[in-house]
């Protein structure tokens, strides 16, 4: 299966507003996007449907789209509730899609996690 990555530099996220500027920058979501995780998992759960429009630069139907996490420590430990509601709404955002009979389109890479 291939894959997209890109970098999300957590570096940048100290809050819930950090995390969703973030996230709406670096994977382009449309002007509309609400900010909250309903609407990031709204966005991610088209990540491969260039129709969708809801991100800039969305993967070709079939593949992954990584999210890598440099210094996932630094992050968990400064941001654990952003760090943990990534976990969890990446795996629903997959969930979701498999329910209704579609693939994964989420993964994610992290580096420097020590638990």
């Amino acid at each position: 299966m291939n894959t997209t990555i890109v970098s999300i530099p957590t570096n940048l996220i100290s809050d819930w507003p950090s995390f969703h500027k973030v996230f709406a920058e670096v994977l382009g979501f449309p002007p509309f996007y609400d900010a909250n995780m309903d609407a990031w998992i709204d966005c991610m759960t088209y990540a491969d449907d260039p129709e969708a429009r809801m991100l800039a630069r969305p993967v070709r139907p079939g593949e992954l789209l990584t999210l890598q996490i440099d210094d996932t420590s630094n992050f968990a430990v400064r941001c654990p509730e952003q760090f943990k509601a990534l976990l969890e709404c990446i795996a629903f955002v997959n969930y979701r899609r498999v329910e209704i009979g579609g693939r994964p389109v989420l993964s994610l890479l992290m580096s420097g996690y020590f638990s």
